[in-house]
C-alpha cells in the first residue's frame, strides 16, 4: 500500500506523489513527451535498469498516465504514449524546469533570456541532431498544424508574447530581461519573408499565448506566416525549451530552431540578444545548412 493511501488522503499533492513521486517516473514522462516511445529507446535514453523501467512503465499504464500501442505482432511489441491524463503532466514538467533553472541553476532572478555559456544555453544547443516530436499546435486560423512544415526547411522562432493592443500585456512585462522586441522580431520576419521563401524555408512563430491573441496580433501586423499556440506546452515540454513564469503563466524564452523535412533540428539560436538581428542570423544559419556547412 502506498504512503498516499495511508495518510493525507485529502491532500491532492500527496495523492499525486503516490502516482508520479518516484525518481524515474517523471523522467519517463519527460522522455515519452520528447518522442521516445519504445522500451529500448527509453532504456538507452534513461540508463535505468530494465527491471525498474518495466515496473515504472507498468505502473504508469495502470494509473492511466501512459497507454500501450502495439507496433509489432511477432514478437509482440508495443509503444508507450501519453494519455490525456499524461498530457496534463506537461505543465508540471515545465514548472519543475522553470524552478530549477531560476533557483537551482540560476540566481533566483526573473529573466526571459540566459547567459551564452549557461547550462540552459548548452541544453538548447544540444537539441541539434534531435527530432521534433510528432504533435500539432493550433495556428491563427484555429487549425491544428504540425510545427514542422512540408517544405525542405522550417524556421521556428519562439518568442515570449506579443499583443495587438498595449493593454494586452501583463503588468511589468517590458521590465523582464529578454522580453522586449517580440513585435519587432515578427515584423522583421514579415519584411524578410521573400528571403526565406527563396531558400525553400517556411517560417512559424510560436508562443504560449492563446490562438485568439495570436490571431489579433498577426492581423494587426499583417504577418504572412502562421503563429502557432503552444498553450498546452507540448513543444516546450517535448524539447525542454527554456521558459519563464510571469503573471501566473508560463512563457517561452526567445530562441530559434531550424529543422529539416525529416524533423531533425539542424541548428539553433539561443540566447538571442537582438530580436531583429536574429532574422539575419536565421538566414545565415539556413545558408550554412543548405551549403552543407556545420551550423550551431
Amino acid at each position: 500500500m502506498k504512503y498516499s493511501e495511508l495518510a493525507d488522503a485529502e491532500c491532492a499533492i500527496a495523492q499525486a506523489l503516490g502516482v508520479v513521486g518516484e525518481w524515474w517516473t517523471l523522467l519517463i514522462v519527460r522522455d515519452v513527451a520528447g518522442g521516445f516511445h519504445r522500451f529500448e529507446e527509453l532504456h538507452a535514453e534513461l540508463g535505468v535498469s530494465r527491471r525498474i523501467l518495466s515496473e515504472r512503465l507498468a505502473a504508469l499504464v495502470e494509473h492511466g498516465v501512459l497507454a500501450r500501442r502495439p507496433y509489432c505482432e511477432h514478437p509482440p511489441r508495443c509503444e508507450y504514449h501519453l494519455t490525456p491524463m499524461g498530457q496534463g503532466l506537461l505543465p508540471v514538467l515545465v514548472s519543475l524546469q522553470n524552478w530549477a533553472s531560476r533557483y537551482v541553476l540560476g540566481d533566483g532572478s526573473l529573466t526571459a533570456t540566459a547567459r551564452p555559456r549557461s547550462a540552459e544555453a548548452q541544453r538548447v544547443r544540444h537539441l541539434i541532431g534531435t527530432k521534433i516530436p510528432e504533435m500539432t499546435l493550433i495556428d491563427t486560423a484555429g487549425t491544428p498544424r504540425d510545427p514542422v512544415s512540408d517544405e525542405d526547411w522550417t524556421v521556428i522562432y519562439c518568442f515570449p508574447g506579443a499583443y495587438a493592443q498595449p493593454e494586452g500585456y501583463p503588468a511589468g512585462w517590458g521590465a523582464i530581461p529578454g522580453v522586449p522586441g517580440c513585435t519587432l522580431e515578427s515584423a522583421t520576419y514579415r519584411d524578410r519573408m521573400s528571403d526565406f521563401t527563396a531558400r525553400g524555408a517556411r517560417v512559424y512563430g510560436v508562443s504560449t499565448q492563446r490562438p485568439e491573441d495570436q490571431e489579433a496580433f498577426a492581423t494587426r501586423q499583417r504577418l504572412p506566416f502562421p503563429l502557432l499556440s503552444d498553450q498546452e506546452l507540448r513543444l516546450a515540454a517535448g524539447l525542454r525549451l527554456p521558459t519563464f513564469r510571469a503573471a501566473g503563466s508560463d512563457w517561452l524564452k526567445r530562441g530559434t530552431l531550424l529543422a529539416g523535412s525529416d524533423r531533425e533540428i539542424r541548428g539553433v539560436l539561443y540566447p538571442i540578444p537582438d530580436p531583429a538581428g536574429s532574422v539575419d542570423d536565421a538566414l545565415a544559419l539556413l545558408d550554412r545548412q543548405r551549403t552543407g556547412r556545420h551550423a550551431s
